[in-house]
């Protein structure tokens, strides 16, 4: 079965779902399984994206007509398709920069598996200007070897790019903060795991 979701921004009348609604309905959607909510996307308060997310079943697929009207962050996207996947359910963007994202499909999940990927590089960015931070407030001296630089979710990133022909190595390897000893001691040329890369995603 698809279910659809619709949410504006105002709830004074000012922005209507109206063209949410025609392009959902034009998918496929029936009305009567169309749920809506009028509130801004960083409000935790939606009772029908509630309402949606409860009504769905294994088998079915949510159709979104734009991905920021489910996600309030990318993080929250990530886990809130995770848990569809994982109860068996599809998503699927109609337009915008997720139109590509239709996880009942092999293309879709691989896209969207790469914004999975980017979601926790964002965390794990997040955590290590954390670790900077506290480092610089404490005397300069370190115990311990050197960090690994690379990490699952650089990994994955390095996996998605390196399959690109167009794909700058160099760039790369600058936008992932790794040498390109460590990207090739992971992935090769044609973005295959390398024995180093398996024991890493091993761990992770």
């Amino acid at each position: 079965m698809l279910i659809g979701y619709m949410r504006v921004s105002k709830s004074d009348g000012s922005q209507s779902t109206s063209l949410q609604r025609d392009a959902l309905i034009s998918d496929g959607v029936d009305p009567e399984y169309l749920y809506e909510d009028q509130a801004s996307g960083k409000n935790d308060d939606r009772p029908g994206l509630t309402a949606c997310l409860k009504s769905l079943r294994e088998g079915d697929t949510l159709i979104v007509w734009k991905l920021d009207r489910l996600g309030r962050s990318l993080h929250h996207l990530v886990n809130t398709v995770h848990n569809l996947t994982g109860r068996g359910i599809g998503l699927k963007v109609l337009t915008g920069h997720g139109a590509a994202i239709d996880t009942t499909t092999a293309a879709g999940k691989l896209v969207f598996g790469i914004f999975a990927a980017l979601a926790e590089f964002e965390r794990e960015l997040i955590a290590e200007r954390t670790r900077a931070g506290l480092a610089s407030a404490r005397a300069r001296g370190r115990k311990g070897g050197r960090p690994f630089k690379m990490t699952a979710a650089k990994l994955r990133l390095a996996m998605a790019a390196m399959g690109h022909a167009e794909t700058k190595v160099s760039s790369l390897c600058k936008e992932l903060g790794i040498s390109r000893q460590t990207l090739y001691r992971h992935v090769s040329p044609k973005g295959e795991l390398r024995p180093d890369g398996v024991k890493l995603l091993s761990r992770s």
